[in-house]
C-alpha cells in the first residue's frame, strides 16, 4: 500500500508515464538526478537525441503471405468526415492527439473518436506504428476483450480512429482509487487480459505495451484492451524483434538489455500488472528511474506473504528474468490457462462473458464520464477537431503525409452504413 508521502509524487510520475517512453527517456538521459553507476543503466539511458530514430527502427519484417495480407483500402473513406460527428468531450489525451467521445449524426450511436496529428507523428518518425495500430485494429473483430474499430478516415492533417467508446474507467483510475485489489478481483481480470493477449499472440502479433492505462473496463465491468500503437506484427511463435520500446515500469530484462525478445515479453508485462493489481505499485517500483532499472535487471523478486501460494507461484513464473525459463515460453497462452492459480476460472465461460465481473461499474450511460479524469472532460473541445477540409500541413508536406499514410482509412462493407 501506498504512504501519504508516496501518494502525490508518484501520482505526478504516473501521469508523466502517461506521455509515453521515448520522450520520457530523452528526459532522464539529460538529467543528473538520474544519475546511476551501474554501467548496464548506463547503457540504457545513453541515448543522445541522434540516437533516438535508431531505436525505432526495427528489423524489418518479411512481407504477409497472401492469404495474411489486408485490403487497405482506398487512401480516402468516402463515407465518413470529421463533419458527420458530434464531439462531445475530451476523454483522454497522448503524445500526438486526443481521444474524444462523439455522436454520429446519423445514427446517433456514441464512438471514441481517436484523433491525431499527422504533423506530430511524421516529426517523432512514428508513421509505422500508427500503420501497426490501424492493421491489428482492422484484425481485432473476433475477440471481445479487445477494442474495435468501426471505420476510419484522415484529412489533410489528422488521423480519425472510430473505436467503440468504452466508459468503465481505466483499471488504472481504478487502481490508483483502491490501491490494490482483492485476488478473486485481480485473477478474473488477469485472466480476462490473459485471454487477450493469448488471442493477438495466435495472429503474430505482440502488444509490447502492457499497463494498467491501456486496460479498460466496460460498463459491465469486463476487461478491453486499446491502444495498439506499439504491436509488432508477424512474429512466429520462435520469432523475435529487438526495438527499445514500452513503459518504464513494466519493461522486461531482455528489452533493457538490447537483445531481441519474443512474444514472452507481454507474459511478463502480465505479471507486472497482476503484481501491482495485488500490491498496488509494479514490481522493482522506484521513483528514481534509473534505480528501477537497475532492480528489474538485477534484484531479486520479492514477494510479501500476503497473497496465496498459486498467486505466490505465478507472479515468479511470469517475473522470470530469463525468457527462456519464463511461464508462456514453451506453450504460450496454454501455460497461463493452465496454471494452478486460474483453477476456479472456467475459460468458455470467460470468453463468452457469462462470468459476472466482480466489480460494476455502475454507470447510467454514454454520457456519464463519472470514470474519466476530470483533468481530461473539463478541457474544451477544440473547434478545429469537427472541421473538414484541414490545412495545417504546408503543402510541402502534403504530399510526405499522403504518401505516409497511403492506405490508413477503412470503410467497412456497405451494408453497414444502411
Amino acid at each position: 500500500m501506498r504512504t501519504k508521502a508516496e501518494k502525490s509524487p508518484l501520482k505526478a510520475f504516473m501521469k508523466q508515464r502517461r506521455m509515453g517512453l521515448n520522450d520520457f527517456i530523452q528526459k532522464i538521459a539529460t538529467n543528473s538526478s538520474y544519475a546511476c553507476k551501474h554501467p548496464e543503466v548506463q547503457s540504457i539511458l545513453n541515448i543522445s537525441p541522434t540516437q533516438e530514430p535508431e531505436l525505432l527502427n526495427e528489423n524489418p519484417s518479411p512481407p504477409p503471405s497472401p492469404s495474411q495480407q489486408i485490403n487497405l483500402g482506398p487512401s480516402s473513406n468516402p463515407h465518413a468526415k470529421p463533419s458527420d460527428f458530434q464531439f462531445l468531450k475530451i476523454i483522454g489525451k497522448g503524445s500526438f492527439g486526443k481521444v474524444l467521445l462523439a455522436r454520429h449524426k446519423t445514427d446517433e450511436k456514441f464512438y471514441a473518436v481517436k484523433v491525431l496529428q499527422k504533423k506530430a507523428i511524421l516529426k517523432k518518425k512514428e508513421e509505422k506504428h500508427i500503420m501497426s495500430e490501424r492493421n491489428v485494429l482492422l484484425k481485432n473483430v473476433k475477440h471481445p476483450f479487445l477494442v474495435g474499430l468501426h471505420f476510419s478516415f484522415q484529412t489533410t492533417s489528422r488521423l480519425y480512429f472510430i473505436l467503440d467508446y468504452i466508459n468503465g474507467g481505466e483499471l488504472f483510475y481504478h487502481l490508483q482509487r483502491e490501491r490494490c485489489f482483492l485476488e478473486p478481483r485481480a485473477r478474473f481480470y488477469a485472466a480476462e487480459i490473459a485471454s487477450a493477449l493469448g488471442y493477438l499472440h495466435s495472429l503474430n502479433i505482440v502488444y509490447r505495451d502492457l499497463k494498467p492505462e491501456n486496460i479498460l473496463l466496460d460498463s459491465q465491468g469486463h476487461i478491453i484492451l486499446t491502444d495498439f500503437g506499439l504491436c509488432k506484427e508477424n512474429i512466429e511463435p520462435n520469432g523475435t524483434t529487438s526495438t527499445f520500446c514500452g513503459t518504464p515500469e513494466y519493461l522486461a530484462p531482455e528489452v533493457l538489455h538490447k537483445q531481441p525478445y519474443d512474444r514472452t515479453v507481454d507474459w511478463w508485462c502480465l505479471g507486472a500488472v497482476l503484481y501491482e493489481m495485488l500490491y498496488g505499485l509494479p514490481p522493482f517500483y522506484s521513483r528514481n528511474t534509473a534505480e528501477m532499472y537497475d532492480n528489474i535487471l538485477n534484484k531479486p523478486l520479492q514477494l510479501k506473504p500476503n497473497i496465496t501460494n498459486s498467486a505466490r507461484n505465478l507472479l515468479e513464473g511470469l517475473l522470470q528474468k530469463d525468457r527462456t525459463k519464463r511461464l508462456g515460453a514453451k506453450n504460450d497462452f496454454m501455460e497461463i490457462k493452465n496454471h494452478i492459480f486460474f483453477t476456479p476460472i472456467n475459460w468458455d465461460d470467460l470468453i463468452n462473458k457469462k462470468i459476472t465481473p466482480p466489480f460494476n461499474p455502475n454507470v447510467s450511460g454514454p454520457s456519464d464520464l463519472q470514470h474519466f479524469d476530470p483533468e481530461f472532460t473539463e478541457e474544451p473541445v477544440p473547434n478545429s477537431i469537427g472541421q473538414s477540409p484541414d490545412s495545417i500541413l504546408i503543402t510541402a508536406s502534403i504530399k510526405e503525409a499522403a504518401e505516409a499514410f497511403m492506405g490508413f482509412s477503412y470503410a467497412p462493407p456497405m451494408e453497414s452504413f444502411l
